[in-house]
């Protein structure tokens, strides 16, 4: 018997203390596979929270994941700082944060929003000449980290219960949480660290939604999974919609461009279109071709002869 394999993406509520990568390794290993299965943005060991988990197919919008914007609840310890920037690693300064108020707190968040400038923790998974900041870092080389472009889209302190500050952040890619509790904690006049994270949204994936590891696998080992996933399009709603007819699904199918006239006019924010058949069933994304003026198929997910 021939099992079908299943495509979408999962959201999963990552545990404490563990990797992204062995939430990726346990869901490969419910599904009896050795690749097919990504996930849509890193999580720390120490962090909680939403890991869309793509399957199939559905690891080919895993870009569009990591580009969206996110979500998060942390606790900032105020007073002590770590190599790590978080709670996982070794203290290096303690300072007396008794002068620090909520609202010394929200008038120093001010600099945070917004497109900013944030230098990257070092122990990270960021590569290096191709190796990993991490390893460089427990090996004691110094590396200089450049400042990178990030943003910030909403941050607030929610509470100030002394020393810890709870701070909710949406932010946009590459920005990291623990850099920002560094970095809040010097401004401050006293450092901090991360002492807890939970990411509350990816995308269109919610916490409120999101399901357990364990629960997750053994769905997948009983076969009943599939009503939980998400298509690959469910990450793509930004993306203006078209319909195609069987003519022009056709030509997708078979990696073929659309004639000239065919499809939206292409703009500024037009450059890509999600394409869907008359059943409703989602086909490809279509990238237009300024040259040949014409939408071709950048990522085709339903192959099928037509």
């Amino acid at each position: 018997m021939t099992v079908r394999p299943i495509s979408g993406i999962l959201n999963v509520d990552k545990p404490y203390g563990m990797t992204s990568m062995e939430v990726v390794r346990r869901v490969k290993r419910a599904l009896q596979v050795k690749k097919g299965v990504g996930h849509g943005g890193t999580l720390d060991p120490m962090a909680t929270g939403v890991i869309p988990v793509c399957i199939g197919q559905a690891t080919r919008v895993m870009e569009y994941l990591l580009r969206g914007s996110k979500e998060y609840t942390c606790q900032i310890l105020m007073g002590v700082s770590t190599d790590t920037y978080d709670a996982m690693g070794e203290v290096v300064a303690e300072r007396d944060s008794s002068h620090v108020t909520r609202q010394s707190i929200e008038s120093a968040l001010e600099a945070f929003r917004g497109e900013i400038e944030q230098v990257p923790p070092v122990y990270s998974a960021l590569k290096r000449q191709g190796r990993r900041l991490y390893d460089l870092a427990r090996e004691g080389v110094d590396v200089q980290l450049e400042p990178r472009p990030v943003v910030v889209h909403e941050i607030n302190a929610v509470e100030w219960d002394p020393p810890i500050a709870t701070v909710d952040i949406m932010c946009g890619k590459g920005f990291y949480v623990r850099s920002l509790a560094n970095d809040l904690g010097n401004a401050l006049g006293c450092g901090g660290h991360l002492k807890s994270l939970v990411r509350r949204r990816t995308g269109p994936f919610n916490l409120d939604d999101a399901v357990s590891l364990q629960e997750a696998v053994q769905e997948i080992e009983s076969g009943c999974v599939t009503d939980r996933l998400a298509g690959p399009d469910s990450v793509l709603e930004s993306m203006q919609a078209m319909i195609v007819g069987q003519q022009h699904l056709r030509a997708i199918c078979n990696g073929r461009p659309l004639p000239t006239g065919v499809g939206p006019e292409p703009g500024l924010s037009v450059e890509r279109v999600r394409a869907y058949s008359t059943d409703g069933s989602f086909v490809a994304i279509l990238r237009y071709d300024h040259k040949l003026c014409q939408w071709r198929p950048d990522k085709v997910f339903n192959s099928r002869t037509v």
